[in-house]
């Protein structure tokens, strides 16, 4: 029997080992795309307790509270934060198989120094334990992120926002990594919501531009993109429920732009030939300033109404769509291919069923730009697992060059997930490791080792291209 999550933890033959102790472990980290509060590092916070850091935010553990009948009192409500922590302690070791109670493990044992197994009778044990390193300088925030090994954080960020704490962040010498923005434009896009004239007078007056036209909106949008990119921001990011390509005249957008504005109920079809116009756009502008774009789709997110009422969105009530035509995510890029206009991408999909699909689809649309131009993202969400990320990994492998895949980020609000990562690189080399053993590729370690630590971090450097 293997000890509990010990030195070779996921990795299952000597190939896989030396693959991730010589190679892989030692790599900087690019959290290419993250949640995290910029204002959170600059201000360079220290978190009172284990379950600020822990369970603030994190609807992965909140899931599987409510899955074992916690009351969202000690979820999401008033309960003291030792009540809720001990909660979490009682849940944990029902999630047998789940990646959270291996994230979770990581994270006690490479920033605590814990390597015992959290449960209701060590609840007490670990909490006084954690919250005692905690009060230590060396788990501020920024010490947090050095001691991850992280070289670049890229935050999301709302076109309207001013990001003084990317300014500060950048004007501090201190700073010894770079925090860029990431530019995440959903609520301009949005047009179906009822907020969505209460965004686009917030835009107009941030971008000092009168919007009453879609053409307007798009000026006043680029008014944004140049100062995001003037704070060395080089990638989107784009939330959506399912891919959509339904192209109208520039007649036809603005009508319906017009019967928005007006306070008119639009069709479905109506929002979606919006979305499509408004996408174009983007899209076209993403390439002229060389910025990557991020396609995440496959949500149907707030599923729960009762629940979304009372808490709001991002409270773990979403799950997959599986509602999503994937000829018009084709037909997407092809629209952009065909004037020259299409960025470099990333395609992310909720529903694993799509790794193939999504694979294929990339293939289409490769060239000598870049190195894997359009490509396929790492196991998001509800696949970020290890069978999840075997599978997308074995799914980029089979049908492109999974040598090229910029392989990991976080996607949390968290500052411990960076465990994730190493979850990660112990899955990555104990597949490529296996496929070695069992004599599907040769034992040629400049190649494996260039493998690896291109999936492990020089991808991602080398495609992102930041400044």
């Amino acid at each position: 029997m293997k000890k509990f999550m010990g030195k070779n933890f996921l990795l299952s033959n000597d190939t896989a080992q030396e693959l991730f102790h010589n190679y892989a472990a030692s790599m900087p980290i690019i959290d290419y795309h993250c949640h995290i509060n910029p204002q959170e590092i600059a201000e360079d916070r220290k978190f009172e307790n284990i379950t600020q850091v822990w369970l603030g935010g994190d609807h992965y553990k909140w899931r599987l509270m409510r899955a074992c009948g916690v009351d969202e009192k000690y979820i999401t409500g008033d309960a003291s934060d030792r009540e809720k922590f001990q909660k979490w302690a009682e849940t944990l070791p029902k999630a047998i198989g789940n990646p959270v109670y291996h994230w979770s493990h990581l994270e006690l044992q490479r920033y605590f120094g814990y390597h015992g197994i959290l449960n209701a009778d060590t609840a007490e044990e670990v909490w006084t334990l954690c919250n005692e390193k905690l009060a230590e300088d060396s788990m501020s925030v920024r010490n947090i992120i050095r001691q991850s090994n992280v070289e670049v954080i890229c935050t999301t960020d709302d076109p309207v926002d001013d990001l003084k704490w990317h300014k500060k962040l950048a004007e501090d010498p201190e700073v010894d990594f770079k925090v860029y923005p990431a530019w995440r434009p959903d609520k301009a896009m949005n047009i179906e919501k009822p907020e969505y004239c209460d965004y686009v007078a917030k835009l107009s007056e941030v971008s000092g531009i009168e919007i009453n036209s879609f053409r307007s909106l798009i000026s006043a949008l680029k008014n944004r993109m140049e100062f995001f990119d003037s704070m060395k921001c080089c990638v989107s990011d784009h939330g959506i429920n399912y891919t959509v390509y339904k192209p109208v005249s520039e007649e036809e957008v603005e009508a319906i732009f017009a019967k928005k504005a007006a306070g008119e109920e639009l069709t479905a079809l109506e929002a979606d030939q919006y979305k499509t116009m408004f996408m174009l756009a983007m899209g076209r502008e993403y390439h002229r300033l060389g910025w990557v774009m991020q396609l995440h789709y496959g949500t149907k997110r707030n599923s729960n109404r009762l629940f979304y009422e009372k808490l709001g969105p991002d409270t773990g009530y979403d799950c997959i769509n599986n509602d999503a035509p994937a000829a018009q995510l084709a037909d997407f890029l092809d629209a952009l291919n065909v004037t020259d206009e299409l960025p470099k991408t990333i395609i992310y999909s909720l529903n694993p069923a799509d790794n193939a699909l999504i694979d294929t689809i990339c293939g289409c649309f490769q060239d000598s730009s870049a190195v894997q131009k359009v490509q396929h993202g790492s196991a998001w969400w509800f696949n970020d697992h290890k069978p999840g990320m075997e599978a997308q990994m074995t799914s980029f492998a089979n049908e492109s060059v999974l040598g090229n895949f910029v392989g990991m980020l976080t996607d949390s609000r968290s500052f411990l997930s960076y465990a994730r990562h190493e979850y990660f690189r112990r899955i990555l080399c104990n597949l490529v490791g296996t496929w070695v053993e069992d004599g599907e590729y040769p034992y040629d370690i400049k190649a494996l080792r260039a493998i690896v630590e291109g999936i492990s971090y020089t991808n991602a450097k080398n495609y992102f291209n930041f400044r």
